[in-house]
């Protein structure tokens, strides 16, 4: 696991000897982690071209760094505590070693399907496990996943899946938003008439709704999981091989396609969920995301799972069935970290003050934003009636091409100040 800094003198410290000497510096970060072969060079980069090469010629599977590496020690622990959208319904807890067998079970259906190293897989679903298993197969064979978020119109998918030339795409019955339930396959079918690259589309069964499944083309996840052998090996991959694409909103232009590649990524994404929301080994971690964003894959999946988290997904919305269900979810797995968008404060704080005065979210540590800059209204009422005047805020500023934060306070080591990102993390100059 990534070594924590705990003090305002070695984030000092950290942070110099990484502009001073970066090779250095993230050579001895990517030690921590499981290389099939080590790297020849730390970095490579030329801003003329440009051109930024992480960790070259280092071979690696990112899915060995989540299971097989620590296997031994978290096989029973959490991995993904998943809260569904109905408070009433039951909820679904993986552990490590629950989520390792269901990866590699369904990285087999993936390459049953023809699916190979380099291919793209796009990904349309609700916030459900299937959602991360999805992601953590592809990755486990070296299939380059595209999450699209399940809230963009037919158009907005099929532009996303042509860009990306994917072959399949993974996708549920129906999702289920608050009050609503929204027809998730019908949008695909939708989108799947200009999109000639896709050959399967695999269902998960999430709302029971009657669905068209087109023979040939559609399965459904339990007919084809159910059966298929745990046993495979991880792709070797070069740290420098995709890992992902994730399109931007497209809210100023029109969307692009981010590619992250994989030994970067990794040790950065890594590297920041630990140091930033200051986690400790058996800490419950709640981000309120969507996987659709970069901030659910950075910080719901890779960097979490990377060190031995647990991590909370949340399948449904703040204010279902009412304005204080992040509050009780807090309590119900009593979340340390608790981590959500400036949009989303603003919204409950509109709702009422009588949805978090009676929630007493004892075991919260640290609270954090991202998304937006967050007004000082919104800073101080989310330190007062949600972190009870004790929890520091860690006000997080990124990008969807940074992949991971940028600048952003360690909790509790540098100080804070109502709607300042503070200072960069160590790297960022």
């Amino acid at each position: 696991m990534v070594k924590k800094i705990n003090t305002l003198g070695g984030y000092i410290h950290e942070y110099q000897k990484s502009v001073h000497d970066p090779e250095a510096f993230w050579s001895k970060i990517a030690e921590n982690f499981y290389w099939r072969k080590q790297w020849d060079k730390v970095l490579d980069w030329d801003f003329s071209v440009p051109r930024v090469s992480w960790f070259i010629n280092g071979k690696l599977n990112i899915t060995e760094n989540i299971f097989e590496k620590n296997m031994f020690t978290l096989a029973d622990q959490p991995a993904i505590i998943w809260e569904p959208n109905d408070p009433a319904e039951d909820n679904r807890t993986l552990t490590y070693s629950d989520l390792f067998d269901e990866v590699r079970k369904f990285s087999n259906v993936l390459l049953g399907l023809g699916i190979e190293k380099g291919d793209r897989v796009a990904i349309y679903m609700p916030m459900v496990p299937e959602l991360v298993i999805s992601m953590l197969a592809c990755a486990r064979i070296g299939a380059i996943h595209s999450v699209v978020f399940a809230g963009f119109s037919a158009n907005s998918l099929a532009d996303r899946i042509i860009d990306a030339d994917a072959r399949l795409v993974l996708t549920s019955d129906g999702a289920y938003r608050g009050a609503k339930t929204i027809k998730i396959k019908e949008i695909v079918d939708e989108a799947l008439l200009t999109c000639p690259s896709v050959n399967s589309v695999i269902v998960v069964k999430r709302t029971g709704e009657e669905v068209t499944m087109m023979e040939g083309r559609d399965l459904w996840w339990h007919d084809i999981v159910n059966g298929t052998p745990v046993e495979n090996k991880a792709a070797e991959m070069d740290a420098e091989d995709p890992l992902f694409i994730l399109y931007t909103s497209g809210s100023t232009d029109k969307p692009k396609g981010i590619v992250h590649t994989t030994g970067g990524y990794m040790v950065y994404s890594a590297y920041t969920f630990k140091n930033v929301f200051q986690y400790s080994d058996g800490d419950v971690y709640f981000c309120s995301a969507d996987i659709g964003w970069i901030t659910g894959h950075s910080y719901i999946v890779y960097g979490p799972l990377l060190e031995g988290a647990i991590s909370v997904m949340f399948e449904g919305i703040p204010t279902y069935p009412d304005a204080g269900r992040y509050w009780d979810i807090v309590n119900k797995y009593k979340v340390n970290q608790f981590y959500t968008a400036p949009t989303a404060i603003r919204s409950l704080i509109a709702m009422g003050q009588h949805h978090v005065e009676n929630k007493e979210m004892k075991s919260l540590k640290v609270l954090g934003t991202v998304g937006e800059p967050i007004n000082e209204e919104a800073w101080h009422w989310y330190h007062d009636h949600v972190g009870h005047n004790k929890c520091p805020i860690v006000d997080t500023w990124w990008q969807t091409e940074t992949g991971g934060i940028a600048i952003s306070p360690l909790a509790g080591i540098i100080p804070t100040k109502p709607s300042f990102a503070t200072w960069p993390l160590p790297g960022i100059q």
